[in-house]
């Protein structure tokens, strides 16, 4: 039985990949166990990892579910300079989502359910 889960995404300049990701976050990281290596409880058991080295192509993106997608991506663009991108929707699925990338390439997506309390 699966009981925690972590992802991991790889960053090559570790300094700014930290600084990122705090930022993206909102929140300091809950865990540093060595140098080039932070961790974050995203929700309880599930933790991202940020760790230098070169970003794996293809893979991704992992997705995070949010409150208010559209203020979200404002505040990507505005303080991480993230570049704008565009939020989807269609009529039979409950979320709306979006995918964008970190400045190393790591893909990462937002949904938002329409139609029901988190």
């Amino acid at each position: 039985m699966i009981y925690e889960m972590t992802i991991q995404v790889r960053v090559q300049d570790f300094t700014k990949g930290l600084y990122w990701y705090t930022s993206f976050l909102q929140k300091e990281p809950d865990f540093i166990p060595h140098e080039g290596f932070a961790e974050w409880e995203i929700i309880p058991k599930c933790w991202l990892q940020v760790a230098q080295g070169t970003p794996a192509k293809g893979s991704g993106p992992f997705r995070v579910g949010i409150d208010q997608l559209e203020a979200e991506r404002k505040r990507l663009v505005e303080e991480l300079g993230v570049d704008y991108f565009e939020i989807e929707s269609r009529p039979e699925v409950p979320v709306k989502w979006a995918t964008f990338s970190d400045p190393w390439g790591n893909l990462i997506g937002l949904f938002e359910y329409i139609t029901k309390e988190n």
